[in-house]
């Protein structure tokens, strides 16, 4: 069966063993002509050698294609974003009766009119492009939760926070956004955040950067803030999901930092962090439409970030909180501050 290596996907590397990653590293070319004979990892190799000898029978290739997200497709989906925003949020924002909220699982986790009407409209655009994509929607979820087995196994899944920080919009605090990201097999490739109050847009593609847009259409690269001393760092700290005695503890290793924040809303969040208006974030509570784009951002504007125990983010799991930084080292120092007894 013949690997496609066309312009909409390419090979993730890292799940590809040496000396094959050597060779597709060099000749992209070469494989394509080549993996069309048979099975990957068991064609004819570039020099020659034939199918059956020793590079077919040792060097197994494990191919993972990727799809490759495009200028184009990011522009897609940052109108989405935008003209939901204008359609179906910005129109019920400080209008809605008490019989257009609800609690979902508890009082701190509540659903308004305008996120379902949010999600179903941007989940019919998407559809329209990116026929062949899973969707994991906050609110598809909550009715559907087999939804998140595409997070781990889709070629492509689109992550959607139709309104992040809903318990701001429904208080009429204008301190909200909408997120979007693109996942490939647990990988999150790219990633949009907007918000509709201030009309700015945010976007990452892995690999590629960083990138603020003003209403105007103005484009920024984004830069996380440089290191400084502990005391000197201003963060965002989430730690009403921490269980006990955990919490109390962060709680009070917070002191040995300037000062922190929450604003309920990691939409914003995370643009302030990519941005360097802040030098950390931590979180504990990892739902992924609330993280995954944001986590990206972050990264691609030359931030550092792990779980708890130092292994990399990924947006099919869960637990096991969430630290951001502006480097590796300021990370080692942030979990020794905050966590240690």
């Amino acid at each position: 069966m013949a690997v496609d290596l066309g312009p909409l996907a390419f090979i993730d590397l890292a799940y590809i063993g040496s000396p094959v990653r050597a060779l597709l590293s060099a000749s992209g070319d070469e494989f394509r002509k080549d993996a069309g004979r048979g099975q990957p990892g068991l064609h004819d190799d570039p020099t020659g050698n034939p199918k059956g000898s020793e590079w077919g029978n040792t060097h197994a290739v494990k191919l993972r294609l990727m799809p490759e997200i495009t200028k184009s497709d990011i522009d897609f989906i940052a109108d989405v974003l935008v003209e939901t925003g204008k359609s179906e949020i910005m129109p019920r924002f400080r209008r809605l009766s008490s019989v257009d909220t609800r609690r979902k699982s508890s009082a701190f986790d509540v659903v308004t009119e305008a996120d379902e009407a949010a999600e179903d409209a941007i989940i019919a655009c998407l559809s329209q492009r990116f026929g062949g994509a899973a969707f994991v929607g906050e609110e598809s979820v909550e009715k559907e939760p087999g939804l998140f087995g595409a997070l781990g196994s889709a070629p492509l899944a689109f992550v959607i926070d139709p309104l992040d920080g809903t318990r701001n919009f429904s208080a009429g605090v204008p301190l909200f956004g909408l997120m979007i990201a693109a996942v490939s097999n647990g990988k999150v490739i790219a990633g949009v955040i907007h918000d509709p109050v201030g009309g700015v847009t945010a976007h990452a593609v892995l690999g590629n950067g960083a990138t603020l847009v003003d209403p105007g259409g103005s484009l920024r690269a984004l830069q996380v803030a440089g290191s400084v001393p502990l005391s000197e760092m201003e963060g965002i700290a989430g730690t009403n999901f921490l269980p006990e005695p955990l919490r109390s503890r962060v709680n009070s290793n917070l002191s040995k930092v300037g000062t922190t924040n929450w604003f309920r809303c990691a939409a914003h969040e995370y643009v302030l962090a990519a941005s360097g208006h802040c030098h950390f974030l931590f979180y504990n509570k990892l739902m992924p439409w609330d993280h995954a784009a944001g986590w990206l951002l972050h990264q691609e504007a030359g931030g550092y970030s792990a779980h708890f125990d130092g292994e990399p983010y990924r947006a099919n799991r869960m637990t096991g909180g969430l630290l951001c930084a502006p480097d590796h080292q300021t990370w080692l120092s942030l979990r020794e501050a905050l966590l240690s007894e």
